[in-house]
């Protein structure tokens, strides 16, 4: 009668086999595996370092943000700018300096300094991550258009609809591309963004007026 063979002990003879092996690495090697266990408590004492460090910065940020929210909210601009340029400077990279960035810029925007709004939001917009992509480059396409310069703002509107995550705000960022295109005289641009929310957004609120800015614009012909 033929003799069958399981496998079923040879996880736990494997495991056994295993600690004895390091079990008996250790003993003839114990300023070696002394070493190793200093180099792992400093590991982990490094990443509860970093980690609570993470925590703690993210919190302090969010303080900054709020305060600097605040004054902006009682139209105390100079407090605001303060506050939010030293998160933008301190927390560099961060959805924190990406958040105060935005709000640093409009604080700008609301005391006139339209300049240092656009110089604060080019750097910070072909950094920005896609939660904020498509809100820093709208408000540098407003910048833009604040300082005359409509062929900047069309393209920085268009670059906002392009990171956009939503149709109804891709929509209004062509529809601002479409108007900031046709003040630098560029009708055939302006065309073009408004056919987009008529013909592929057209179940936004920005269809009705994109329809009636391709019928001016092709005087009713749909055709330029």
């Amino acid at each position: 009668m033929a003799t069958t063979v399981t496998t079923a002990g040879r996880p736990e003879v494997a495991e056994s086999n295993a600690l004895t092996w390091l079990r008996n690495w250790i003993r003839s090697h114990k300023q070696a595996a002394a070493y190793l266990a200093v180099a792992l408590v400093v590991a982990l004492g490094l990443f509860a370092w970093n980690f609570l460090s993470a925590k703690t910065a993210e919190r302090s940020a969010g303080r900054q943000i709020a305060q600097g929210r605040l004054a902006i909210e009682s139209k105390n601009y100079p407090l605001a700018a303060s506050v939010l340029s030293q998160v933008v400077e301190n927390y560099a990279g961060t959805h924190a300096a990406q958040e105060a960035g935005i709000l640093l810029a409009q604080a700008r925007l609301a005391q006139g300094q339209t300049q240092q709004a656009i110089d604060v939001l080019q750097r910070s917009a072909p950094k920005a991550d896609k939660y904020f992509r498509a809100q820093t480059y709208s408000l540098l396409g407003a910048a833009y258009e604040n300082a005359q310069r409509p062929k900047d703002a069309a393209t920085a509107y268009q670059a906002a609809a392009s990171a956009a995550l939503y149709p109804f705000l891709r929509a209004q960022f062509l529809s601002d591309a479409g108007r900031a295109w046709l003040a630098a005289g560029d009708s055939a641009k302006a065309l073009a963004a408004y056919r987009t929310i008529a013909e592929k957004l057209d179940s936004t609120s920005a269809a009705g007026e994109a329809k009636v800015r391709v019928g001016e614009l092709t005087k009713g012909s749909g055709h330029p």
